[in-house]
C-alpha cells in the first residue's frame, strides 16, 4: 500500500508508473472529469471505450488495443462516476479476461466503492491491477490522503512515480486515519454514508418517477437521460437560473467531444428537504421544456 496527497496523485503515479508519455490509457467514455486533465500534463492520450448498462464492453478495449497499443486502462467498476453503475460479476470476469489476454494493466479508481460490498476487479486481475482510492468520500473532504495498492510487480514503479511528482500524503491525514480506523469509527461512518446515500437516492426516485434516471440505489449521484428537446447545456443554464447546480455530460467525455444530452445529478451536500424542493423544481423544468423556462 503506498500512500499518497489524495485520490488525485494517487491516480497520476498510477499513470504515470504505467504508461509512457506519447502513450495511451484507454477510459470509460464518461469517466472522472480530472483524469483528462492529469493524463495531459503527462503526456497521455486518454481513449474513451463503450460503455453499457452493465459497463465497459470487453469488445471495445480489444478493438482500441486492437488500434494501437493501450498502456494501462482507467476504470471504475463500483459506483461509477457519473454514471452510478455497479459493474456485475459476470462482466467482470469478461472484461479481466480480456485484459488479461491482451497483458494490459488496470487503475481501479475504487473511491466510491464503500458504499457498495461487492468484489473488486483486482480480486479477478490481482497481477496486473493498482486500486487507487482515498479518504475524502468515505471519512471527510478535508481529510486529504490518498493509496494505491500495487502487486508487487508494480509497486515500485508507482512508488517512484509518487516520490519524483511531489506526492505524499501529509502526516496529519495519516495519523488521523490510522486512528479512527483502530477506534473503530471508519466503519460506522461507513455505514452511515451508506444509510444516507439510499436515502437520498429513494427522494430522487420518488421525486422525478417517470424520467430516464440511472443509478445504483447505493450511489451519492444520479445519471438523467434528459427528455426531448431538452439539450444538457440548456438545462444546466435553466436549472442555475433556479439556484440548482447540476452538471452537464459534456463534463465527462472522456475524449472533450462526444456527450448525450444527460446531467449529473449531485444527492450528497443539501439537507433531505432542500434535495426533495430542488428535484421537484428540476422536475417541472423538464417537463415544460426549454421554451417555456426560457420565458419565465
Amino acid at each position: 500500500m503506498l500512500f499518497a496527497g489524495g485520490g488525485r496523485q494517487a491516480i497520476a503515479a498510477a499513470i504515470a508508473a504505467l504508461v509512457p508519455r506519447g502513450g495511451r490509457l484507454g477510459a470509460e467514455e464518461l469517466t472522472y472529469p480530472v483524469l483528462r486533465s492529469v493524463a495531459g500534463r503527462l503526456g497521455v492520450e486518454v481513449v474513451p471505450l463503450a460503455v453499457d448498462g452493465a459497463g465497459v464492453v470487453p469488445q471495445a478495449v480489444a478493438e482500441a488495443h486492437r488500434t494501437a497499443p493501450l498502456g494501462a486502462v482507467y476504470l471504475q467498476p463500483t459506483v461509477h462516476s457519473p454514471l452510478g453503475l455497479v459493474t456485475p460479476t459476470r462482466r467482470l470476469a469478461e472484461l479481466a479476461d480480456v485484459l488479461d489476454r491482451l497483458g494490459v494493466a488496470v487503475i481501479e479508481d475504487a473511491v466510491w466503492a464503500f458504499l457498495r460490498d461487492v468484489p473488486p476487479l483486482a480480486a479477478l486481475l490481482p497481477e496486473r491491477t493498482v486500486v487507487v482510492d482515498s479518504l475524502s468520500k468515505r471519512l471527510a473532504p478535508g481529510l486529504t490522503a490518498g493509496y494505491a495498492v500495487a502487486p508487487r510487480a508494480l509497486a515500485p514503479a508507482v512508488a517512484a512515480a509518487l516520490r519524483s511528482g511531489g506526492w505524499g500524503p501529509a502526516r496529519f491525514a495519516l495519523d488521523a486515519a490510522g486512528r479512527w480506523w483502530a477506534e473503530g469509527a471508519v466503519e460506522e461512518i461507513v455505514r452511515a454514508k451508506r444509510r444516507d446515500a439510499s436515502a437520498r437516492r429513494e427522494i430522487a426516485a420518488r421525486r422525478l418517477e417517470g424520467f430516464a434516471v440511472g443509478g445504483d440505489p447505493s450511489s451519492y449521484f444520479c445519471w438523467w437521460e434528459l427528455p426531448r428537446p431538452w439539450r444538457a447545456d440548456t438545462f444546466v443554464a435553466a436549472a442555475a437560473r433556479h439556484g440548482i447546480a447540476v452538471t452537464p455530460a459534456a463534463a465527462f467525455a472522456a475524449d472533450g467531444l462526444r456527450a448525450p444530452h444527460a446531467v449529473r445529478l449531485a444527492l450528497a451536500s443539501p439537507p433531505p428537504d432542500v434535495l426533495a424542493r430542488a428535484l421537484d423544481t428540476l422536475a417541472v423544468l423538464a417537463r415544460s421544456g426549454p421554451e417555456e423556462a426560457c420565458a419565465e
